[in-house]
């Protein structure tokens, strides 16, 4: 909204023959920069709620691919030939505004990142929606802010509070009653799917832990766009070694699919979630990151004709506000 819009509202009323008394500017300025404030808060929340309704969006692609009889290596591949020279136009314009020069050791430690929190836990997750629901694997996804809190005070010796204890029990909780509802529903390789995509949360989060360090010298942009780039080689890699060519003879729907899921899903939300967090906050952005579970079921029940039931709702709510805590929750302290 400009500046001119009170002055041509008052115009147009009565007594427009008398001008308005001038407003200090001081008062007009700081009108206008709490007005630009506001935006700019508004646009960052609808940035990262965009963002999380889009990644929430990933497992519903993968499902429907797989009904079209492609299967997890082909279905990442696809995603990350798409996604791949976005990631490289998103490296080479962060690294042309970088400060910092990049040395052997940060390669080495961007190629094992990469290559756990980007590569294995994509591939474990896709593995792993062979097996469930996609509502309960945006659950389990959703425990690695718990994970990493454990991970700290397992590794580093950050010892969670008793706020931080009561958010971990609650969240897992959950998980086990909308694990539970899947298991009495029936479907083979419950389990087996289930401890997949518990091992894409895990590796994500020692993706987290470890890359706190390095994202003050590399630079969060640049770190996301590297790592994402190394995964999409290992991705490529991956399935030129183990799936013959003629495995590409799919329906176009797959492909239709797969160029959504690179772009729409893949790189689209990584941008605005970025937005999102250069406007709001790290804080505020997470916290709206808790929409994804929620249009995931929504999105299963509509496109996937997915089960939900009571469990599977009290689940979802036990882990959203038990990550919720965690977000909420004082900083642990180091244990001596």
């Amino acid at each position: 909204m400009s500046g001119r819009g009170p002055a041509l509202a008052a115009a147009a009323g009565e007594g427009a023959e008398e001008p308005a008394p001038a407003r200090p500017a001081a008062a007009t300025a700081g009108g206008d920069d709490a007005r630009k404030a506001r935006a700019r808060q508004r646009w960052g929340l609808l940035y990262a709620a965009l963002g999380a309704v889009l990644f929430s969006g990933k497992a519903i692609i993968v499902k429907l691919g797989y009904r079209h009889g492609a299967d997890a290596v082909t279905l990442l591949a696809l995603r990350m030939l798409v996604a791949f020279p976005f990631f490289l136009l998103m490296g080479a314009w962060a690294t042309r505004s970088a400060r910092t020069t990049l040395h052997r050791g940060h390669y080495l430690r961007i190629l094992v990142l990469g290559s756990l929190g980007y590569y294995l836990a994509s591939f474990l997750d896709f593995a792993g929606l062979a097996y469930i629901t996609a509502t309960l694997e945006r659950l389990i996804l959703y425990l690695t802010p718990t994970l990493v809190l454990l991970i700290g005070w397992l590794a580093f010796g950050r010892r969670p509070g008793r706020l931080q204890w009561i958010a971990l029990a609650v969240s897992y909780a959950g998980v086990a009653l909308a694990f539970g509802h899947d298991l009495v529903a029936g479907g083979e390789g419950i389990v087996l799917g289930g401890v997949l995509v518990f091992g894409s949360a895990l590796t994500y989060a020692l993706y987290l832990a470890g890359s706190g360090e390095l994202v003050g010298k590399v630079g969060a942009v640049r770190l996301t766009a590297l790592c994402s780039s190394v995964a999409c080689l290992l991705c490529i890699g991956q399935f030129l070694l183990l799936r013959p060519l003629s495995a590409l003879d799919l329906p176009a729907e797959v492909y239709w699919l797969s160029l959504a899921n690179g772009t729409l899903c893949t790189v689209a939300p990584v941008l605005l979630v970025m937005l999102g967090i250069s406007r709001v906050g790290s804080g505020h952005a997470s916290q709206i990151g808790m929409l994804g579970p929620v249009s995931t079921i929504v999105l299963s029940l509509l496109l996937l004709d997915e089960p939900m039931g009571a469990w599977q709702v009290a689940g979802t709510v036990l882990v959203l506000g038990g990550v919720l805590l965690v977000s909420r929750a004082p900083v642990a302290r180091r244990t001596a």
